[in-house]
């Protein structure tokens, strides 16, 4: 059978199109067998022969860290190495007193730090978001969540609120109506109706502080169509103008509700509650402010105890240094006397036990000397300092000696009148008394007024002439002339059958009010004992300072007298060194007591509240801006003069804000009344010690047995 040259061409066409589908069909049947094994077959198989999926494992399952555009602290990235009893080495001495001390607290610490929080981990590590911070008034002033609002968002349910919209719109459609049906020669057509249509809405609505509403509403609907068999105008406006007046008569009503829970109109029913008003926002900002101040009073105490604990270190080591240097010199005297051949009254266990106690001695040192880099570095912790900035602190002041004895009476009356807990849970019981009023306003049924009055146009133009005969010429001319006006006047009346939640709501506010009521008791009860304690804890440290001393004294006249008998041969070394080891232990327990002292007076101040003043703090509110105090002055003004006075200026010269103006200018501080004596009795029984820190010894190069020389010191 033979082609011709066009059915050849043919063919060959048609074979390479049959080869090209049996190609498809072959890669479309391979991909769904591979599909099918990818769902049968656990282990995924790519065409790569990626069997490990390397690429998953390596990058898509690894941990993400956030990018954040972060600086780190100077106190952290040029921290020198810490100091340790291995690695000493010579540095400036930062000689702090305890008012800069507090200072730089204050200054440093944003984030309020407590000596509490220094645990593993720390609580600012664990859980910083629920640290106190100088942020919190202000967080909490601009809170917008239920149960959590500032002023700001109280405040804001009185805005005034404005919504307009502006839609365009044109529509087509077939209309099954015959228009030739009068002439029955023409035929049938189908007729299309075209629509445009306008619409503008415009409403400005008002919430009131004694509860009512107001609704201003504008509206305004074009129409334009083909088929005007049923109208006047085939393109056309009406609007109306109108206004919505609605006033609680009961549930909700009056300036007090309203203030107290918000908005009843706004409000959501058990979601909301009755704690959404400014006065409650008010009372939340001043708990939050006392929680803020409880936490600088923490951080002062914290401070002060951190303070004295650094400086009695500082004394063990120093009554340390001084122990080891007798301890070397005793050892010195017993190898002498030893290599001398002995004398009556010694024994060579002597010298063995005087090396003995110089090895101890020194390994208590050594001890005391890393008390003190711990006590520093944790000092520097609450400070907000480097670990190391080059400089060894050190405090400068001395603690109190005098006899503080405070009157009991006017302790306990400061305690319940300053704490910072009792303003804390009185505002609270503020709060819950305000809420119960509000909660009591809803268990009665919801009646409004209700009023709105309207004025209707239409017109063939939106805008036209004034002067018109035609009053339908244009839309608003047809409503300014008011002949199409309506209005409703009436009462709603609403209540819920039972008033299960309402009710349900009065009596939990009511057992939240007694358990407050009782906390505060409570807290009162707990005052007076710590007041006590701090009383006990006065005299004890006191009395026990003192004896401390005496005993110091008496330790201090025992070595000196031990030391004559030995060197005579009428004591042995046993003796001596158990007097050095008295004397020692005697001193520090002297410091020990002392400091003790000092950290109870400041608990006594702590929980009476009058810590912040007791340390020369204040703590206020930032700065006005200008335009603030200004108003404030013309609204003080006018409730002085109750009426104009064109004699009176608005804004007198004096107090019209300038670049640079600052709220201090109108502070007097040396206008202040002065101080109230203290009425405690003071009376100086305990001197400090009058010897000077001893000079450190560096250890010991010897070898054997032999102690050091002078020369090797």
């Amino acid at each position: 059978m033979s082609f011709s040259k066009t059915e050849t061409k043919r063919l060959r066409s048609i074979n390479k199109a049959t080869r090209r589908r049996l190609q498809c069909l072959s890669i479309s049947f391979f991909l769904g067998s591979w599909l099918l094994g990818c769902a049968s077959d656990p282990e995924l198989k790519y065409l790569g022969g990626d069997k490990e999926l390397s690429y998953y494992k390596a990058a898509a399952t690894t941990i993400d860290y956030p990018a954040v555009d972060s600086q780190t602290a100077t106190e952290v990235a040029f921290a020198k190495r810490p100091r340790t009893v291995l690695d000493r080495e010579k540095e400036d001495i930062w000689n702090l007193s305890l008012s800069e001390a507090i200072q730089l607290a204050i200054q440093n610490n944003s984030i309020i730090r407590a000596r509490s929080n220094f645990g593993v981990p720390s609580a600012i590590l664990s859980a910083g978001d629920n640290s106190r911070s100088v942020y919190d008034p202000a967080i909490q002033e601009t809170g917008v969540l239920f149960g959590g609002r500032g002023i700001a968002s109280a405040l804001a349910a009185f805005d005034a609120n404005f919504t307009t919209r502006m839609l365009w719109g044109r529509d087509e459609n077939p209309l099954n109506a015959n228009t030739n049906a009068g002439d029955p020669t023409l035929a049938k057509a189908v007729t299309e109706q075209s629509r445009e249509t306008g619409n503008f809405s415009s409403e400005l609505s008002k919430q009131f502080g004694y509860g009512a509403s107001l609704t201003l509403n504008h509206a305004v609907d074009y129409v334009g169509t083909n088929l005007s068999a049923q109208r006047v105008f085939p393109s056309g406006y009406e609007g109306n103008v109108s206004a919505v007046y609605r006033q609680p008569l009961w549930q909700g009503a009056g300036a007090e509700f309203t203030r107290i829970a918000g908005p009843i109109a706004q409000s959501f029913g058990g979601l909301s509650g009755v704690n959404q008003g400014v006065v409650i926002a008010r009372i939340n900002q001043d708990i939050t402010l006392a929680d803020f101040e409880l936490g600088v009073l923490t951080m002062l105490k914290d401070v002060e105890d951190l303070y004295w604990e650094l400086y009695v270190r500082y004394r063990e080591y120093d009554t340390a240094v001084t122990n080891r240097n007798s301890a070397l010199q005793s050892w010195r005297e017993a190898h002498r006397i030893l290599q001398a051949g002995g004398k009556p009254g010694f024994k060579p266990s002597d010298e063995a036990q005087a090396r003995d106690f110089y090895f101890q001695s020194r390994s208590l040192t050594e001890t005391s000397l890393s008390n003190v880099y711990t006590a520093e570095i944790t000092l520097r912790r609450i400070l907000g300092l480097s670990v190391n900035d080059g400089r060894m602190m050190r405090p400068s002041d001395e603690p109190t000696t005098a006899a503080f004895s405070p009157s009991w009476e006017t302790s306990l009356t400061e305690a319940l009148t300053q704490r910072v807990e009792l303003r804390r849970q009185k505002w609270n019981i503020k709060s819950l008394e305000l809420q119960l009023i509000a909660a009591k306003s809803l268990t009665n049924p919801r009646l409004d007024f209700v009023s709105g009055y309207q004025v209707n146009g239409l017109g063939n133009d939106l805008l036209g002439h004034y002067n018109s005969p035609n009053q339908h010429s244009s839309l608003y001319g047809s409503m300014t002339n008011g002949n199409y006006t309506g209005w409703n006047l009436g009462f709603e009346f609403q209540m819920p059958l039972g008033f299960r939640a309402a009710h349900a709501q009065v009596r939990n506010i009511e057992l939240r009010l007694v358990k407050s009521r009782d906390i505060l008791q409570a807290q009162e009860i707990d005052i007076s004992h710590e007041v006590a304690q701090d009383f006990q804890n006065l005299a004890v440290q006191y009395t026990t300072a003192r004896s401390n001393f005496n005993r110091y004294l008496a330790a201090k006249q025992r070595v000196e007298l031990f030391r004559a008998e030995v060197e005579a041969g009428t004591k042995t070394f046993d003796v001596l060194l158990r007097a050095l080891a008295s004397q020692a232990e005697a001193e520090v327990a002297y410091y020990r007591s002392l400091t003790d002292y000092n950290k109870a007076i400041v608990a006594l101040h702590f929980h009476k509240g009058t810590l912040l003043l007791y340390d020369s703090v204040w703590l206020s509110e930032s700065d006005w801006t200008p335009e603030a105090y200004c108003d404030a002055l013309r609204h003080a003004w006018a409730r002085t003069h109750a009426i104009d006075d064109p004699n009176v200026e608005t804004e007198p010269e004096e107090f019209v804000a300038q670049p640079g103006w600052a709220a201090q200018e109108f502070s007097t501080p040396n206008n202040l009344p002065p101080e109230p004596a203290v009425p405690y009795e003071t009376e100086v029984e305990l001197p400090p010690r009058p010897a000077p820190p001893a000079e450190e010894i560096k250890p010991s190069k010897a070898k054997g047995n032999k102690p050091p020389r002078r020369g090797d010191q």
